[in-house]
């Protein structure tokens, strides 16, 4: 496990806590069936892990992200080290599910961990409420179920700023999701503005930045 660093001890333990849950959740699947898993999985954290959460807050923090964007907050494991960047930046995270019961989860975590006050939870249609949305994102966590990945992307690009990140998990594991993850990367590859490479961390993260070739950004 790659040590998260969290300079704030409240926070920490909150991680522990998630680490705890993580390994009864491990213990527990390894001996259920595929089946049982599939109708069950909605009640498993299924986090990016430490290490995808270590390279976010330091993403986040070395952009300066003054605005960041979670797709799927789940219970709110990568929320933990996105409000963490966002802390030590002057941001914030406006993170969006549509479970309203794993929000208040992540929310009751991230009120342990002193961090609520720099997180948005906005619960509903993810596409919707960032159509409806007149912000720009700096950084954006695409971690949402796999069928909405395209839609999200198409939402979120209009609101990448020039220097914006994405970044796409899952876009190795689970296989299950190949067809979807194909579909992101071509919808990805036809905007001429973005730069996109694959990072063999986790279940795979697609790390992409818009930038044009003329633009004046360093």
């Amino acid at each position: 496990m790659t040590d998260p660093q969290f300079t704030n001890p409240a926070a920490q333990a909150v991680f522990e806590q998630y680490q705890a849950r993580l390994q009864q959740e491990r213990d527990l699947t390894s001996d259920l069936p595929r089946a049982s898993f599939g109708d069950r999985r909605d009640e498993f954290l299924l986090p990016v892990g430490a290490e995808v959460g270590n390279f976010l807050r330091a993403l986040a923090i070395g952009r300066e992200a003054r605005t960041i964007l979670e797709l799927g907050t789940s219970y709110g494991f990568s929320t933990l080290f996105l409000a963490d960047a966002a802390r030590q930046c002057g941001g914030r995270v406006i993170s969006i599910d549509s479970e309203a019961h794993k929000q208040d989860h992540a929310r009751a975590m991230l009120e342990q961990a002193g961090l609520a006050e720099y997180v948005e939870f906005r619960c509903g249609d993810a596409v919707a409420l960032v159509e409806q949305s007149d912000e720009q994102f700096d950084v954006v966590l695409l971690d949402i179920w796999k069928n909405l990945y395209v839609a999200c992307f198409e939402a979120v690009y209009p609101r990448l700023p020039e220097g914006g990140v994405l970044v796409s998990d899952n876009m190795i594991y689970p296989e299950g999701a190949r067809e979807a993850t194909r579909a992101l990367r071509q919808a990805i590859a036809a905007k001429p503005d973005l730069q996109t490479s694959l990072l063999m961390m986790g279940s795979g993260v697609e790390l992409t930045v818009k930038w044009s070739p003329d633009s004046d950004m360093l």
